[in-house]
């Protein structure tokens, strides 16, 4: 069966058919009320069941309309109201889950969970997000700048901020689309080096740097995401260290002239971005938002022909 848990092990091809696929879905809708089933409903009693350990708006409503208009359903679990919370292990969740739903999203605290759900479960399932990465949401990202006119082969995108798991799967996507990586950190916030070495071996261009002007520098596209994310307990601390990577509108000025901006959202307009960039018209964020629904179709309907 296909999970979809990190992009590293899929074949760069069928990261484009998920892609191409999404693209397809969303022009077919055109017409169509966002409650409507696709007029193909590929995945007509199919069932989705979603796991959060995590808050979510995004994530859980955009892979309940996915699920839907995919002809699916959904049902929803969160670790307070499972036996999770109550230390029920991982593998017997997955087991257990297995017969009754025909596949797994999870939103978890430790990418480990995730690895050990997969690995007992016996349906497809998706990473929705963990401490070391975010596979659906550079998806949806890319779709997003190729529908802008981007060409992803030979492109280079900037990352300004904290290296965490969103900038992990940029990561993971450079050499699988052909795109460069510009990362813009502060000392104890870089990325993971496992990740940019094995990016690397694979021919991606992962270029590192401390001054945020210098990571812009030539960029088509620049990304940030918030300084402090759920379960942080050092605000303060973060929020200082961080504070000279905020993307302004004289840092965007480094940029190519037209550069794109992404963010996956909550923003904190003032920190991390400011609001004359993150609602200007460079901003892409809510045309990003919203494909997280076309690409998580395209990414549940690959699980299943798997």
């Amino acid at each position: 069966m296909n999970h979809f848990l990190d992009l590293w092990p899929i074949p760069s091809a069928e990261l484009r058919s998920i892609l191409n696929n999404a693209k397809s879905r969303k022009a077919a809708r055109k017409s169509l009320p966002k409650g409507a089933a696709d007029h193909d409903a590929p995945l007509s009693g199919r069932t989705l069941a979603m796991i959060f350990e995590k808050n979510s708006t995004r994530t859980r409503v955009s892979f309940d309309m996915a699920i839907r208009q995919l002809g699916g359903s959904s049902l929803i679990l969160t670790a307070s109201d499972s036996q999770i919370s109550r230390g029920e292990t991982i593998e017997d969740t997955a087991r257990v889950l297995s017969r009754y739903v025909d596949a797994i999203m999870i939103r978890a605290n430790r990418h480990a969970d995730v690895m050990a759900l997969s690995e007992a479960a016996s349906v497809p399932v998706i990473n929705g997000l963990t401490e070391k990465s975010h596979p659906c949401q550079i998806m949806a990202d890319l779709q997003t700048l190729e529908e802008a006119g981007l060409n992803l082969k030979g492109a280079r995108i900037a990352w300004v901020g904290d290296g965490n798991n969103v900038t992990a799967s940029f990561i993971h996507a450079a050499p699988k689309f052909g795109f460069s990586l510009a990362v813009g950190t502060p000392a104890g916030y870089e990325p993971n080096m496992t990740d940019v070495e094995r990016a690397r071996a694979e021919q991606g261009r992962i270029d590192l740097f401390r001054d945020p002007k210098e990571a812009v520098k030539g960029a088509d596209v620049v990304v940030a995401d918030t300084f402090v994310s759920m379960g942080d307990k050092d605000a303060d601390k973060r929020l200082a260290d961080l504070a000279a990577y905020k993307v302004s509108g004289e840092l965007m000025r480094h940029a190519n002239g037209g550069a794109k901006f992404l963010h996956c959202l909550p923003a904190h307009r003032g920190e991390e971005v400011d609001a004359d960039v993150i609602d200007g018209p460079q901003s892409l964020v809510f045309d990003e938002a919203e494909n997280r629904l076309h690409a998580q179709k395209a990414i549940l309907e690959w699980c299943f022909r798997g």
